[in-house]
């Protein structure tokens, strides 16, 4: 599989092509220092064989943003370098931080905006970037990623609805370009060119008046022309649509374009990927190979390999997937990949970071502060003598599903996942639950619908498929919406 080839950035060999990008965990204390809790954290994805970990936003100066990691002075830097050791003494694996500068934001509502900083101020901000990644580079980390996405302060001098007049102009794309450009030359003079620097930017703004993929293949190109080693792109996540919740400060995540950013479980599978692919093909069209990263629900290792191997980009990016089974590559290193546990983009991990909670994964057991570990050998669950007894029952525009529980194997039923076929094609996980219950109400008359369900341990290991239930729902022209369907056990 080409996932799982190595891949050399500037002297940077990852040792297969998936990264997790930067995703805040909320783990460290407001002081902003490493604790043994996020060294933990970025330790299991190393444990799971990823091959690029992204650490999470790190501020470049010292303003308070609750509990957010920094490298804004010396003092942070023996933390990193914990945490740098542990992680190249579990595997192979390549780990950066994210480093970030942010403006201010209040409880009222009110935010502050590019326009607000003088030139004083921005010439302090060129600074604290470089000197953040020199810092990083002492650390011992393999490379840094400018984080110039969302709402944050790089991302706003890039955006078309930058209000500038002056040399960073929001009217031209140069001009949005310029705060970038005078960043990067900063923190390669830091640096130096021997270290691995990356970028994360969007590939569409997804707000009114924000830029498009034309737009961002432009901007990927002269990321490519300044030297940047890799080019990692998001999507949304502004503050321009978020919505304000009275007491709290602005969240960049709660409007149409935080949807995008974070897509949910009513989105199809890989809705960034020709975003992507837009940026690669043009940036290689004018004699650059900076290899790309293509985030968005991606979570099934074909569509991660056909994206590989149809030349749509070089890396693949999951989050919340690697947040919910940090072991997805080791699994299909040993040829596990049935027992990945997949992310079912219920965005709870969104809502706890909203709220200013430690983020978890739903899927985990309930109280684990970590993903739990892998486990190799030992019982899968299994089903009670007689199958689980699935049965399905048709009313008010839902399938509601109920079966019997599974029996644990080596290690307690973690949850089922619930399968669904639509006129007879493949079957996919829609729904992962606790319980022995689901509710499944995004369905059409005229349709046929087949389910199974199969328990799972933590670890991922799973029963075999249960006893399908296929249904025949009527199309609702002249009867009540509670006529009868036809269920029928197969």
């Amino acid at each position: 599989m080409k996932l799982l080839q190595p891949l050399a950035i500037n002297g940077m060999t990852l040792p297969n092509r998936v990264a997790v990008p930067a995703m805040v965990t909320r783990l460290s204390g407001e002081d902003g220092f490493v604790n043994q809790d996020i060294v933990d954290r970025y330790v299991r994805y190393a444990r799971g064989h990823v091959g690029l970990i992204v650490v999470e936003a790190t501020a470049v100066h010292a303003n308070k943003s609750g509990p957010l990691l920094r490298l804004s002075s010396d003092e942070f830097i023996a933390g990193h370098r914990d945490l740098t050791r542990q992680v190249h003494d579990t595997s192979d694996s390549k780990v950066v931080p994210q480093i970030i500068h942010f403006l201010k934001v209040a409880r009222s509502g009110w935010r502050q905006t590019i326009d607000s900083l003088s030139p004083p101020e921005i010439e302090t901000i060129i600074a604290q970037f470089g000197a953040a990644a020199a810092r990083a580079r002492l650390a011992g980390y393999d490379g840094v990623e400018l984080h110039s996405a969302h709402a944050y302060t790089l991302s706003s001098f890039l955006s078309r609805r930058n209000p500038r007049r002056d040399d960073y102009d929001g009217r031209t794309l140069e001009g949005r370009l310029a705060m970038f450009g005078r960043v990067m030359a900063e923190v390669r003079r830091q640096v130096g060119h021997d270290f691995p620097v990356g970028v994360r930017f969007l590939a569409e703004e997804a707000i009114k008046e924000g830029y498009t993929v034309e737009d961002a293949k432009l901007i990927g190109l002269r990321m490519a022309q300044l030297g940047v080693d890799y080019i990692s792109l998001s999507v949304g996540g502004k503050f321009e649509d978020a919505v304000h919740r009275e007491g709290q400060p602005l969240y960049p995540y709660t409007g149409y374009s935080g949807d995008r950013c974070m897509p949910g479980d009513w989105y199809p599978p890989l809705p960034h990927a020709h975003l992507a692919a837009g940026v690669k093909q043009f940036i290689n069209a004018h004699g650059f190979d900076v290899p790309v990263i293509s985030v968005g629900k991606i979570s099934d290792p074909a569509d991660a390999e056909a994206l590989l191997q149809e030349g749509r980009a070089d890396m693949v990016g999951m989050a919340r997937q690697l947040l919910a089974d940090p072991d997805w590559v080791k699994k299909l290193e040993d040829n596990r990949a049935d027992q990945i546990v997949r992310c079912i983009y219920c965005n709870v991990c969104k809502q706890l970071d909203e709220n200013f909670k430690e983020v978890n994964c739903f899927l985990w057991p309930k109280g684990l502060r970590q993903a739990p570990p892998d486990r190799t050998g030992g019982e899968a669950p299994r089903w009670p003598d007689g199958g689980a007894g699935l049965v399905a029952t048709v009313a008010k525009g839902q399938v509601k599903l109920a079966w019997k529980p599974a029996l644990p194997g080596t290690a307690p039923i973690a949850g089922y996942n619930v399968y669904r076929a639509e006129d007879d094609g493949t079957a996919r996980v829609t729904e992962a639950v606790k319980s022995t219950k689901h509710a499944d109400r995004v369905v059409l008359g005229g349709l046929r619908y087949t389910y199974y369900v199969r328990a799972h341990d933590a670890a991922g290991r799973a029963t075999p498929p249960s006893d399908a239930v296929r249904i025949d729902l009527p199309v609702p022209i002249a009867e009540p919406a509670s006529s009868i369907a036809e269920v029928h056990h197969a």
